[in-house]
């Protein structure tokens, strides 16, 4: 699949859906607390998307592999779960010191944007405010990276330069994406590798960055419902994305 840059209309449309995107992420993760159950979280996402008349782009999305299309509008993942966590059938009432990842995909008059947050559930550990720190961070840094005349590899330098030292797994198997005409497009945009590999960033591109980062080893694995990766040691994993338009001047962020 070729990459396919946005036009101006284009773009305006994300620029405007990018900014309900954040509305609504930042309104469900003030409303993550012990007792609240991820299903109740889902549910609001549901609600506050069709205020807008937009759209969730996960709900009834089958990605390539799956065997069924995914179930929830938001993806719930709690402690262990990295991504895909789906939140009506794996339900359960979250308690203090859980670390969650909402990943939301939004449609808005027909163009797609993609961002995800992790956030604790009351008063977080010494260890998981250190791993969230560190993710939000790492998408910081990937975020500075993404110049026009770079390349997908100097995002990816990026973030292992900076999580390495931290001594915190980066998942390898899953990785950030383009993005726009339909929720996932090329180019393929990993958390490692090195500045000048991969595809070159160009103004009109749109491309959703999501370090995934684990307090563990890098490995992972998937569960029986198809979706929901843990990582495999069971250990704690926070995941941060925005969507970013590639201009002439550097990144924009479009769903901070």
């Amino acid at each position: 699949m070729a990459i396919r840059l946005k036009r101006p209309a284009d773009i305006e449309i994300l620029r405007e859906g990018g900014k309900r995107h954040a509305a609504i992420l930042r309104a469900v993760a003030s409303a993550v607390k012990p007792g609240v159950r991820t299903k109740e979280l889902d549910d609001l996402a549901a609600d506050l998307i069709a205020q807008g008349s937009d759209t969730a782009a996960f709900l009834g999305y089958t990605p390539y592999g799956a065997k069924r299309p995914y179930p929830a509008s938001l993806c719930v993942s709690v402690n262990d779960e990295i991504v895909h966590g789906i939140p009506n059938e794996n339900d359960r009432i979250l308690v203090e010191g859980d670390v969650v990842s909402l990943d939301l995909g939004l449609v808005h008059n027909g163009m797609y944007t993609d961002a995800a947050v992790t956030v604790s559930v009351g008063k977080a550990s010494r260890d998981a405010t250190k791993l969230l720190r560190a993710g939000k961070e790492a998408l910081e840094k990937a975020i500075k990276a993404a110049q026009p005349g770079n390349t997908t590899g100097h995002i990816g330098q990026a973030v292992e330069e900076y999580v390495r030292p931290l001594g915190f797994g980066i998942v390898r198997e899953l990785a950030g994406h383009g993005l726009g005409y339909s929720v996932h497009e090329d180019p393929y945009v990993p958390n490692y590798g090195r500045a000048g590999e991969g595809d070159e960033l160009v103004p009109g591109m749109v491309i959703a960055i999501e370090p995934m980062l684990n307090a563990g080893t890098e490995a992972i694995k998937l569960d029986k419902d198809g979706y929901t990766y843990r990582t495999k040691d069971g250990s704690l994993s926070v995941h941060f994305e925005h969507t970013i338009l590639i201009t002439e001047n550097g990144p924009e962020v479009l769903t901070r």
